[in-house]
């Protein structure tokens, strides 16, 4: 934890489950697929609107760079038993702005976060939310403001309508570090999962924070550093 990075990194990319929030996924995933079917149960049977989403989302997962993930999710989505995007998207930007928040019992406040965030503004390195881009932008901002960090100005937070990848396909920290006009040596993911610190193949650094959803494996890139979020401030 003695080598500074002042000088050579110049963007830190965050995700944001288990790195910046505490989160039960096995009660949230379950949960916020029951309340978002719900929204619709009038239209589409739950069971058959949950198949289809999944069936979304995995195309999503495999995208391959020419379109958005949001178009690649609502072409393979919509429609769905006979409804058209425009009828259902009404609901789900309900459900989002009225329902979305009950699902916050499932996360908890990690103390030293909003320290680590604002301490590296500080610094002024440019900041990126890197978390998975599968849901929308709005979500994803309510869920930084349970982290206690949402009122920040993030050079960027990819989101469902932003990216044309999720993690762990290297073409999405390649779209982030094109965005951000920086080399991957010019950046630092800081991460809990494979699938944060495989960007280390690019050449970024990658700092890994162990908590309870940590999955390395064997195929893993050994991370550049190890450690507790609050340690992060030891080498930037």
């Amino acid at each position: 934890m003695n080598l500074k990075l002042k000088d050579k990194i110049k963007a830190v990319l965050f995700d944001l489950d288990g790195t910046l929030i505490g989160i039960n996924l096995q009660a949230f995933i379950p949960d916020y697929l029951k309340l978002l079917s719900a929204s619709v149960s009038h239209l589409i049977p739950p069971r058959k609107f949950i198949s289809k989403l999944l069936k979304a989302s995995e195309m999503v997962n495999n995208n391959d760079g020419r379109d958005t993930n949001e178009n690649v999710y609502a072409k393979a989505f919509f429609p769905i038993e006979g409804y058209s995007r425009e009828e259902i998207e009404p609901f789900f930007d309900r459900f989002y702005k009225n329902d979305f928040k009950k699902l916050k019992k499932h996360t908890t406040v990690i103390p030293e976060a909003r320290e680590v965030v604002q301490t590296v503004f500080s610094k002024e390195y440019d900041v990126v939310i890197a978390t998975t881009p599968v849901i929308p932008l709005t979500a994803i901002q309510q869920r930084l403001e349970w982290a206690e960090v949402g009122d920040i100005n993030y050079k960027l937070i990819t989101s469902i309508e932003n990216t044309y990848a999720t993690k762990p396909n290297l073409l999405y920290f390649t779209n982030i570090f094109k965005f951000l006009g920086y080399s991957a040596e010019e950046c630092i993911m800081i991460g809990d999962e494979h699938k944060d610190m495989v960007c280390k193949e690019l050449g970024a650094k990658t700092f890994f924070i162990e908590g309870n959803n940590s999955d390395l494996n064997s195929e893993t890139p050994n991370p550049t550093y190890r450690g507790k979020l609050i340690d992060l401030l030891n080498i930037l």
